[in-house]
This record gives structure tokens, C-alpha cells and sequence, in this order.
């Protein structure tokens, strides 16, 4: 059911997004080898691929919480968080100036420039998995989403349908080679808060076990000796 709130997410973030995967994009499309539909589609799934496997791993993460017996009160955390990245989605940016991180963007760069010097359908590919890297604080409220469904396929699943989100408008950048107006721009993004905390209450509202089928399924938890089981009741 959370999968529509991906690709919402994902849409509404690339308006934030262009200003940093803009000139990525523009320069995959000025490239002179890229004069097919199907580099620039490589370029994009490209992005896609790298947040459908961040999301696997951050879903591997969630499931292993899960076992330990926190599934109810984590899906609430997480949906508390999202809220607070919903309200300042972009201050996350900001971690791209962390002393820590600034190594590993820095060394993500080169390889954009690196793929983007070598041309051919591999190398757009290539690009495109390296941006799918860089910081950026939707991607951050994707992965919190991701983290929260405790479920590896899920957490991917959510990951890509987000990265599938962001490829319209990259799409129309791509072919009409000029930047999307920041009046444009801002009327989207101003939507952005409000999906966050759609996205943060319907987490909190699945946590609280409310027993409500495709929503909110009931906890029960069981003991066996000295260890508790939270199973999900779906009804």
C-alpha cells in the first residue's frame, strides 16, 4: 500500500533534487554519444538500481530489528522521524558538508566525471548508479520509510518505486536541455512537507497495532521461555 507513497515522494522530491542531479543530467544529455532514448533511460535506472539496493539494505537492517522483537515501536519511531525530515527536508542536505562525508562525496564526483567522460550506454548506466549516492534529504526520508517496513524485498521495492518517481522529470530536463524555472519548482516542493506527513502518520498508525486490515494489523506477542515473539495479526 506504501509503494504509491514512494513514487509520490520520489516525483515531488526531484524538484528539489534538480538543483544538485540537474547538471548531472544535462551534461548526460549533452553528451554527443547520447542521441538514443535508451541512454538517457539508462542513466535513470541507473539511479534507481543503487536506491532499490540501499533500500534492501536498510530493509535487511529493519528485519533484523524486527526478530529482535521491536516491530511495533520502531514502525512509530520511524514515522516520527519522517515527520521531523518532513518539516526539514532540507537542512538534511547539509550532511553533505560533514567532514565524514565529504571524502566519500568528493571521490562520488570523480566518479561522475569519469563516466561521464567515457560515454557509451555502460558508462551512462555507470553515472547513474554513482548519482544515486550522492546525500540528499528525500533520499534520506525514503530510506527512513524503507527502514520502517522491516522487510529486505519491501524496503527495495520502496526504493525503486521512489527512484522510478524522480525519472519524469529528469526525462523532461534531459530533453529540453534547460533548467525547470524555481517558480516552477517551488510550487512543487511546497507539496513535499505535506507527503512527509502523510507518510509519517500512516508509520504511526501501522505501529500502534490498531487491527486495521492493509493499515494498521494487530500485535500479539508470545513468550517461549526467556524470549518474546511480536507477531503480526492480520485480520
Amino acid at each position: 500500500m506504501l509503494l504509491w507513497t514512494a513514487f509520490l515522494l520520489g516525483f515531488l522530491g526531484s524538484f528539489h533534487c534538480v538543483g544538485m542531479c540537474g547538471p548531472i543530467a544535462l551534461a548526460v544529455a549533452n553528451s554527443k554519444e547520447n542521441t538514443f532514448l535508451h541512454h538517457k533511460i539508462y542513466y535513470n535506472l541507473g539511479r534507481s538500481v543503487t536506491y532499490a539496493f540501499l533500500g534492501l539494505i536498510v530493509g535487511s537492517l529493519g528485519f533484523t530489528l524486527s526478530l529482535a522483537g521491536v516491530q511495533q515501536w520502531f514502525s512509530v519511531a520511524m514515522g516520527l522521524i519522517i515527520l521531523v525530515l518532513a518539516m526539514s527536508y532540507k537542512k538534511a542536505d547539509q550532511f553533505m558538508a560533514i567532514p565524514a562525508l565529504s571524502g566519500i562525496v568528493r571521490w562520488i564526483k570523480l566518479k561522475l566525471s569519469f563516466f561521464l567522460k567515457k560515454g557509451g550506454s555502460t558508462a551512462f548506466f555507470a553515472t547513474g548508479l554513482a548519482n544515486g549516492l550522492l546525500p540528499c534529504g528525500m533520499v534520506y526520508m525514503a530510506l527512513i520509510a524503507a527502514l520502517g517496513l522491516q522487510n529486505p524485498l519491501l524496503g527495495a521495492s520502496y526504493m525503486l518505486f521512489f527512484g522510478l518517481g524522480t525519472i519524469p522529470l529528469l526525462m523532461v530536463l534531459m530533453y529540453s536541455g534547460s533548467v525547470i524555472p524555481v517558480k516552477i519548482r517551488m510550487q512543487f516542493q511546497k507539496a513535499i512537507p505535506y507527503v512527509g506527513v502523510l507518510i509519517g502518520l500512516i508509520f504511526i498508525v501501522r505501529g500502534l497495532g490498531l487491527g486495521i486490515p492493509g493499515l494498521s494489523p494487530s500485535f500479539e506477542i508470545f513468550d517461549y521461555g526467556s524470549e518474546q515473539f511480536e507477531i503480526t495479526m492480520c485480520h
